[in-house]
């Protein structure tokens, strides 16, 4: 069984061949959590895929919440996207450091806001590297470029629809964290966030869909078959969940892959849910 959409990955060999490409603008995505003492910012600078771009979703954001790095409004997103040269045109390939933990949150941002164009490096900068391939430190400046948005609201859940979906059960809900963290035995990275779970929802740790070797997704198959061990039928309308909204784009792309388009991700997640005392939580 091949991917039914494979044009959301792309290769490092196809991207070694292309890296000159105009028609290409290569974001470097990377995020680390708050208890990891790293800059990724910093590390960009340093070194990254020649030609990329930093893409920091800590800024490309809603600034005015005090949870981390929510969607900006369309007009931000569109100021940001156009001033890192990205067109409506364009093909853009996103990258992380880890192989894929934070890339996956930047192609869910392009796509909300209509974008589709755009291809997640299977495998990240780690596989770059194994394959051959060098880093470059040249910052280069982009030449500003008109980007519209056309918001896609049905890729997006709110504390509100949770709160239905809780009740309704009418969607299912799946969570990308450890499942230490899921059941609570784990603490949280984040000061403040009670442990555990949304009632009704199921846990798929992110990494299960990810070759222990490289980091590369798992063939189309054996993504399903991850999928359907914890849901039964992947038919059913679905949102993700995660820690604060990254990796559980993760496994809105790997669904993607296998075809389901409509995959919603919750944007607050349990940064959000977490940290409300009117939230239920479960731990078993």
């Amino acid at each position: 069984m091949t991917y039914k959409n494979p044009n959301a990955l792309m290769s490092t060999e196809k991207l070694s061949e292309n890296i000159d490409d105009p028609n290409i603008v290569i974001l470097d995505g990377t995020y680390h959590l708050p208890n990891v003492d790293r800059d990724a910012s910093d590390e960009f600078n340093n070194g990254h895929i020649k030609g990329a771009q930093y893409f920091n979703i800590d800024k490309v954001c809603d600034l005015d919440s005090d949870l981390p790095h929510m969607l900006p409004s369309p007009d931000k997103f569109a100021e940001a996207a156009g001033s890192l040269g990205i067109s409506n045109e364009k093909h853009v390939v996103v990258y992380d450091v880890y192989g894929m933990q934070s890339a996956a949150r930047t192609w869910w941002m392009f796509r909300v806001f209509g974008h589709d164009n755009v291809s997640v490096l299977n495998g990240g900068l780690p596989k770059w590297l194994q394959d051959g391939n060098t880093l470059d430190s040249d910052i280069i400046v982009p030449t500003p470029q008109l980007f519209k948005v056309n918001y896609r609201e049905g890729l997006v859940r709110h504390l509100s629809d949770i709160f239905d979906l809780v009740e309704t059960h009418d969607e299912k809900i799946i969570d990308a964290r450890t499942s230490g963290r899921f059941f609570g035995t784990e603490p949280e990275p984040r000061p403040g966030m009670r442990s555990g779970h949304i009632p009704g929802s199921v846990n798929l740790p992110f990494g299960q869909l990810l070759s222990l070797e490289d980091k590369t997704f798992l063939s189309a198959s054996e993504i399903e078959k991850q999928f359907i061990d914890v849901i039964e039928d992947i038919d059913k309308p679905i949102v993700t969940t995660c820690g604060s909204g990254v990796t559980a784009c993760i496994l809105a792309l790997a669904l993607f892959l296998v075809g389901k388009e409509d995959v919603a991700v919750y944007d607050g997640s349990w940064s959000e849910w977490g940290s409300l005392s009117e939230t239920p939580v479960m731990n078993n």
